[in-house]
């Protein structure tokens, strides 16, 4: 297979780059979540769907400045159901049954289980549903990553191990392989759509399926500093969401479903570093050695997905 683009002519690259910002800002979310969440009475649930409803907003609102629109061949009509339809109900999965699991078993095990899960259950997908081969040093670079992850997370106060918290963290963490496996195969079957559009379909679906949940928890927030958390929102619907969520598809639609996964746990990393900058919270042992873990193997992944699209670009090209 070619890694050096998508039929959309996105290199190789510049997806992962998409991707890192894309893992990094998703970290700065859980912060302006903490910010608002102390700041208001905000439920976790209502955050998810203010932040979709928010997303989609900005996605609609820059589509229509677009002077020139960007032509793309038609898709059909079922690729286009089955993108549309299964990343929103992926991302609607992947998020409220994270934020479940978080209720019920804790943050460390919750996040632990989620991002652990992830990479295996991509990985494992990726090789049945689209043939992928991670290879030795892919293998070696997610088990680094995934030691990196518990070491930043449970070295930092574990918390009680519940059942059904692990099954909802294993859900959370199906929702986000489904999402990245989709994406991916669609896009490497030459059918890559504009990743606005992607994103803005799946606003739109997840926001449907969060707003009776919000609603149940709570709407509207009650604040005595309406205007900082007015600001935090726009934020979250902003740069983690909008933006980042846009670059994610791009990014994923070309780059091979294993590394994706690995670059994303770039996510905790940022979050863990934004504790420490904004929040107050002490830089641990833990944090600096799963840090550090987690940054090799997103660097050595990268790498050999870099290298990978250079062979196969020299396939390509005649001798």
């Amino acid at each position: 297979m070619s890694n050096a683009s998508s039929s959309s002519g996105l290199p190789v690259g510049r997806g992962l780059l998409y991707l890192v910002f894309a893992g990094v800002a998703w970290g700065t979310a859980g912060g302006a979540a903490a910010l608002v969440f102390d700041a208001s009475d905000l439920g976790p649930l209502a955050l998810s769907f203010w932040r979709c409803v928010g997303g989609l907003v900005l996605l609609l609102a820059a589509r229509a400045l677009r002077r020139r629109p960007v032509r793309r061949p038609a898709e059909p009509l079922g690729r286009r159901l089955l993108r549309i339809l299964g990343n929103g109900v992926g991302l609607a999965v992947f998020q409220s049954a994270y934020f479940a699991a978080v209720a019920s078993t804790g943050l460390a095990v919750a996040t632990v289980v989620t991002l652990g899960a992830g990479p295996v259950l991509i990985a494992v997908g990726a090789r049945l549903t689209l043939g992928e081969r991670i290879g030795g040093a892919g293998l070696t670079a997610v088990a680094g990553a995934l030691a990196g992850l518990a070491v930043l997370v449970l070295g930092n106060g574990g918390g009680a191990v519940r059942p059904a918290g692990v099954l909802l963290a294993l859900l959370s963490a199906a929702g986000y392989a489904g999402i990245t496996l989709l994406t991916r195969r669609l896009g490497r079957n030459g059918e890559a759509a504009d990743p606005s559009t992607t994103t803005a379909w799946a606003f739109a679906i997840a926001s449907v399926l969060l707003l009776p949940f919000a609603g149940a928890e709570g709407l509207v927030p009650h604040t005595v500093e309406p205007v900082r958390v007015a600001v935090l929102l726009l934020y979250v619907a902003a740069v983690p969401t909008a933006l980042a969520y846009a670059l994610y598809f791009a990014g994923a639609a070309v780059v091979r479903s294993a590394t994706v996964s690995v670059i994303m746990l770039l996510e905790p990393v940022s979050a863990a570093l934004l504790a420490v900058a904004v929040l107050g919270e002490q830089l641990s042992a833990a944090t600096v050695a799963g840090t550090l873990l987690l940054l090799v193997a997103v660097v050595g992944l990268a790498g050999a997905e870099a290298r990978l699209a250079a062979r196969a670009r020299r396939q390509v090209l005649p001798a």
